[in-house]
């Protein structure tokens, strides 16, 4: 079967972004580094379960300010690999600044809850994920806890994800495809989303971006498409990570700062 004229063997390669980026492995070595330091020493709360499950947990990391924005962070890895572990280096650029689908929105709803227990705000909770992470980032934008979102190199249609290697593991059939797939659900409201990609991803990556806010502002929903200049699958989340970044900038007009 052939998905915009690309059989089997040009899918996998289209979405296989580790194999793009000969220097992924010492780019995720330097997140686990940083994220380890981050969590010794500015974490509020390790693992705190908003689940049954043993995955069902989250790290929070307060501001100075407890009363602050707070930003869910979901990570990558195709929504089967990494883990929150190794993503907490984005703090060093925010706190200075002030089933999965099921699970994440789970998390939301959990974090809106229970931050009025670590004196934050639970009326300004703001949602950012990275590949996977910006799928389910989408995933989570209809949620009237969310008040806005950045979707980073994000899967938006999950077809041609069923359609390639990635599959194997994750069993998706066409329903399952079409439910989870954002572009086909877009909500009749919700708060302002960036979609971010990098100027250096795979060209199937950039396709769903750029289609997916098209999508997203034609029906007259608050949001742009944010091209991260010079950034591969991997780099561009040092635009995050930094408190003068192109994505913590985006957050921080968002927020209205």
């Amino acid at each position: 079967m052939l998905y915009r004229g690309m059989d089997r063997a040009q899918l996998d390669v289209a979405y296989n972004n580790s194999a793009a980026v000969p220097e992924r492995d010492a780019i995720v070595a330097d997140w686990a580094a940083r994220s380890a330091k981050v969590r010794r020493e500015n974490a509020a709360g390790l693992d705190l379960a908003y689940g049954e499950t043993r995955r069902e947990r989250l790290d929070l990391f307060l501001a100075v300010d407890p009363k602050a924005p707070i930003l869910a962070f979901i990570h990558g890895g195709y929504w089967q690999m990494n883990d929150k572990e190794n993503f907490a280096f984005f703090a060093e650029g925010l706190l200075p600044l002030g089933r999965i689908v099921s699970e994440v929105r789970r998390s939301v709803r959990w974090l809106a809850e229970h931050l009025g227990e670590y004196g934050a705000d639970p009326n300004r909770l703001y949602v950012a994920g990275h590949s996977a992470g910006g799928h389910l980032t989408a995933m989570t934008m209809p949620l009237p806890e969310v008040r806005g979102g950045i979707a980073i190199s994000g899967i938006f249609e999950l077809e041609p994800i069923r359609l390639n290697y990635l599959n194997k593991k994750l069993g998706l059939d066409v329903a399952e495809a079409e439910r989870n797939s954002p572009v086909r659900h877009l909500p009749p409201a919700a708060g302002e989303l960036v979609v971010a990609y990098g100027s250096r991803e795979l060209s199937e990556l950039c396709r769903q971006s750029i289609e997916y806010a098209r999508a997203w502002t034609e029906r007259g929903l608050p949001g742009r498409l944010l091209l991260v200049d010079r950034a591969d699958h991997f780099t561009i989340l040092d635009a995050l990570a930094r408190p003068e970044g192109v994505l913590t900038q985006a957050l921080l007009a968002m927020l209205g700062r």
